[in-house]
């Protein structure tokens, strides 16, 4: 499909090139499968070789071993290769596999070679003749907005809906945590205000554009710019992301201005970078349903979990130990009408769109896979969000394309919050968190998930014996003792999340029930901490007051 997936739809103008495509003067981009990594030099007793020290603790936390999907791509074929006078642009470990370039006569010469297990055609030109295009925007309002008197400002609402304000106060904000973010060009970036911090405390960890094969990324088209602003962006009273304080990963895989197979594979090069470097968590706001000729689009039932390259990219990224986010697609009020690739893959958390009241928005594909499987997985606000442009703006834009990224940061805090869980672990945790967890549907799959479910989905909160109401919805605290609490006094001390004590009150022995009146002192709305201690023991429990 041609289009990124939100509704700034940038509408390409190109004159129809002379010749046919595919004929034997043009050189067209080749994805060329090897056929094993029998002799490699590399082992899986060495994986520091080709795996950075944080991959590796990725997978060790996980308990994902190193296999040799993992090894590059054997040197030896990649000589030979070039060997041959065709151009090689990039090599793929886990498609076992290298990107060239090269006239249809030098591909069946490539064909021939021993190594080489078969071939298709990205349907690319290398010099498309007379390219030249002139972008519109649709639907993005660049006019100055309106700024609310509020520490996340106009961005609140889309943040709050997930809970990330909550987090955020807890001390989750992403620290620790690498995002690789996969699109189509990040300019204003490196300029923008909103974006200072991200360079001033070295949270940008690298950049590359595989369009380009460059490792400048910020120019050509602005949606990578909206997107990362959704997540990364912290300018207090204008907005703040929903995981400001992530590092990031800033990779250019999509050619705004045609649809070929050659941006899947840029997406799965990507995908492997990422692995490589250490990132936790991707998030790609791109989906691939519709190709420009010569290449052949897809259909429905090629949307099975296992048919598209970039599906096969997805989940082999979700395989090393990374969550990979996918925006669900915009679709839903098309004749497609479904979800794209690679939201399809069984690995990839699947985010769809709401408005401001968590209603469907009409645009947000649908479920299910072709093969039933429930997608999306989770929604967010996606209509109406509030974003940061490349010249700084503060703008509002719609799509799945931010529902995808909030979600993501959301995702990336939560992650650190629960830095036991596996990638599949939290991916479960976020579909259970969701509004519909309970009854989940191919419109907005689990529904919308909220870290304030991560605390209150249970009536009470459980620990070391003792019991407190949560949430709490008057002014009372219910605490229920164990039986070893009962042996003894204590004293509770209730805190906000800035460490300021709202209320010290003392616990007399042989009680089992004991009531905090936290009347002189009116709760807001928001997360708390009881701190209750004896001569013996001490505990902390966290509590809602909604």
């Amino acid at each position: 499909m041609r289009f990124l997936l939100f509704s700034i739809c940038f509408l390409l103008i190109i004159p129809v090139a002379k010749g046919q495509a595919g004929s034997s003067t043009e050189e067209q981009k080749h994805l060329v499968y090897f056929t094993d990594k029998a002799q490699s030099p590399y082992s899986i007793n060495s994986p520091e070789q080709y795996l950075s020290p944080k991959a590796l603790a990725r997978r060790s936390r996980q308990h994902i071993p190193v296999t040799p999907r993992d090894f590059p791509v054997n040197p030896a074929y990649v000589a030979d290769l070039k060997k041959t006078g065709v151009t090689l642009l990039y090599t793929s470990r886990w498609f076992n596999a290298a990107v060239v370039q090269c006239s249809t006569e030098k591909l069946a010469e490539l064909q021939t070679l021993p190594f080489v297990r078969s071939s298709r055609s990205l349907n690319r030109l290398a010099n498309p003749a007379g390219k030249s295009g002139t972008l519109s925007i649709d639907s993005m309002t660049l006019a100055s907005t309106y700024v609310e008197a509020k520490l996340y400002g106009s961005a609140f609402h889309q943040a709050n809906m997930l809970g990330v304000p909550a987090l955020h106060d807890e001390g989750f904000r992403g620290e620790g945590m690498a995002i690789a973010v996969f699109d189509a060009g990040f300019p204003g970036v490196n300029s923008v205000s909103a974006f200072a911090h991200l360079f001033q405390n070295g949270q940008v960890k690298a950049t590359f554009d595989f369009v380009k094969k460059s490792p400048q990324v910020y120019a050509n088209n602005a949606h990578g710019t909206a997107v990362l602003s959704t997540m990364a962006a912290y300018e207090p009273g204008l907005m703040i992301g929903t995981a400001y304080k992530a590092d990031y990963l800033l990779f250019g895989t999509e050619d705004a201005a045609t649809e070929h197979n050659i941006e899947e594979v840029n997406w799965l090069l990507a995908a492997e970078y990422a692995d490589s470097a250490g990132a936790d968590i991707i998030n790609s706001s791109l989906g691939y349903t519709a190709f420009d000729p010569p290449s052949t689009s897809y259909t429905y039932p090629d949307l099975n979990g296992n048919t598209t390259i970039v599906t096969r990219a997805a989940d082999y990224a979700a395989a090393t130990g990374m969550l990979v986010v996918v925006s669900a697609g915009n679709e839903g009020n098309k004749p497609w009408r479904y979800i794209s690739a690679p939201a399809d893959a069984d690995s990839v958390l699947t985010v769809g769109a709401v408005d401001s009241l968590a209603n469907h928005a009409s645009f947000s594909s649908y479920g299910p896979t072709a093969d039933k499987r429930v997608k999306p997985d989770v929604v967010a606000m996606g209509q109406q969000v509030y974003v940061v442009s490349s010249s700084g703006r503060l703008s509002r834009s719609s799509g799945t394309s931010f529902s995808g990224p909030i979600m993501a940061g959301m995702v990336a805090c939560l992650w650190q919050a629960n830095a036991d869980l596996t990638n599949m672990q939290l991916l479960e945790r976020v579909r259970q968190l969701g509004s519909h967890a309970a009854n989940p549907n191919f419109t907005i799959g689990y529904g919308v998930p909220s870290y304030a479910r991560n605390v209150t989905s249970i009536p009470k909160h459980f620990q070391d014996g003792i019991t407190i109401t949560n949430p709490m919805t008057d002014r009372e605290l219910v605490i229920t003792m164990g039986e070893s609490w009962q042996k003894e006094s204590a004293v509770a001390h209730v805190y906000d999340t800035t460490g300021k004590l709202l209320l010290k009150q003392g616990l007399p022995a042989h009680q089992k029930t004991h009531t905090l009146s936290l009347k002189p002192g009116r709760l807001k709305r928001g997360v708390y901490l009881c701190q209750i201690s004896s001569d013996s023991q001490n505990v902390t429990l966290r509590f809602i007051k909604l």
